[in-house]
């Protein structure tokens, strides 16, 4: 159980870890608020809220919330960008590809692996 908190006091993580935070938070709130020009589902919001913002952001049980994250994010890339090649600016109007998944996926690969890094109640609690 001791691996979920273990971090080291990199401050990549921190990085890594806020811009991940502020990527979903954004997206989601534009799923479920209909910001930005999104269609807005009041459900996922909270859904989302609870299982992902929240963890990542105060490094608190990242580990379990990136391995969350990475699963969702790879169904979203093999589901719905797979199809559409690499590049997310198509010029055919047939959506993203997979160029922002991807990366996405990447970053939270990361997290997982490294854990929440410096700043991060997790770090507090491993020590």
């Amino acid at each position: 159980m001791d691996w979920i908190f273990q971090t080291d006091g990199s401050f990549s993580y921190v990085f890594l870890r806020f811009g991940l935070a502020l990527t979903f938070f954004a997206h989601s709130s534009q799923q479920a608020l209909g910001w930005h020009g999104g269609k807005g589902w009041k459900d996922q919001l909270t859904n989302w809220q609870q299982k992902y913002h929240v963890p990542l952001t105060l490094g608190f049980l990242v580990r379990p919330a990136a391995f969350f994250l990475a699963g969702f994010i790879a169904s979203a890339l093999c589901l719905g960008h797979w199809s559409n090649g690499f590049f997310l600016a198509q010029r055919h109007g047939r959506g993203s590809g997979i160029e922002y998944t991807l990366a996405l996926l990447l970053m939270t690969l990361a997290v997982l692996v490294g854990g929440a890094g410096a700043l991060s109640i997790d770090g507090l609690i491993s020590r």
